[in-house]
């Protein structure tokens, strides 16, 4: 069973080094659950379902998150979350947030890790984390995602085999789960009737591409609307000292005016 703690950037932090992955439950109340799922329905009612295995042939993907709704602008700079970055990223932006929705009778999802897509040498330290918040009650029969905790800690030739137990992120509506982005896991098989509802908020470190190119998916003027810290997060940043400047100066500089 997962470990669960509170909403706790310390207690978080423990338990991410530890394991790999840590649930915070009922982070969110039912209203701001029912809010958000009502604009998900609305943006995956034109979202198509996906083109491999990977994606899942029944599973909607919402990509470009924050070009289509706003119901995420708080939770992507939410202090405690942003106590987690700093301690495990440093300098950090979002890297491919998306909403996931797995619909009945997918098969589960092959195991991986979300920072294989780098060809960085191993070992290396933390370059991605992620958070998965969830909009329908998580269970091993609707498809909670799948770890292989402490599996964060292997060495580049260590992979899954059967004799390593697999946990189901089993957790209520309005919870979220922190994890590595070095531990394995993967989308659980819908075995229900009914389609089941996450979404994921990914950061990778500033001085990495990130999956999925915002600058060009959100306009400037959409942007410069938004909070400045999660402009920044959106790719309007510096890693320290100059790298992604524009002409010379901040990005940033380059917003319109709201």
């Amino acid at each position: 069973m997962i470990r669960t703690v509170d909403f706790d950037t310390q207690a978080i932090l423990e338990a991410v080094h530890a394991d790999g992955v840590v649930l915070c439950e009922r982070v969110l109340d039912a209203d701001r659950v029912a809010a958000i799922r009502a604009d998900l329905d609305r943006v995956l009612e034109t979202t198509p379902t996906g083109r491999n295995d990977f994606e899942g042939y029944g599973t909607k993907r919402i990509y470009n998150l924050f070009a289509k709704t706003r119901a995420f602008d708080e939770l992507a700079i939410d202090p405690v979350l942003l106590g987690v970055l700093d301690d495990l990223l440093g300098h950090y932006q979002l890297s491919a947030p998306t909403g996931i929705q797995i619909g009945p009778g997918e098969p589960a999802q092959g195991l991986h890790t979300d920072d294989s897509i780098y060809p960085l040498p191993q070992p290396h330290g933390e370059v991605v984390v992620n958070t998965m918040w969830a909009f329908d009650d998580f269970t091993r029969a609707n498809g909670a995602t799948r770890f292989v905790e402490g599996s964060h800690r292997w060495g580049p030739d260590r992979w899954p085999t059967e004799d390593d137990p697999v946990v189901d992120a089993e957790m209520p509506a309005g919870s979220v789960a922190f994890y590595s982005g070095s531990i394995w896991h993967g989308g659980g098989a819908n075995a229900t009737d009914r389609p089941r509802l996450g979404v994921i908020l990914e950061y990778a470190a500033a001085w990495l591409r990130p999956q999925e190119n915002h600058v060009v998916g959100v306009t400037p003027e959409v942007v410069a609307t938004l909070p400045e810290r999660l402009q920044e997060l959106l790719g309007y940043n510096i890693f320290p000292p100059f790298v992604g400047y524009v002409d010379g100066r901040h990005p940033k500089r380059f917003l319109p005016a709201p």
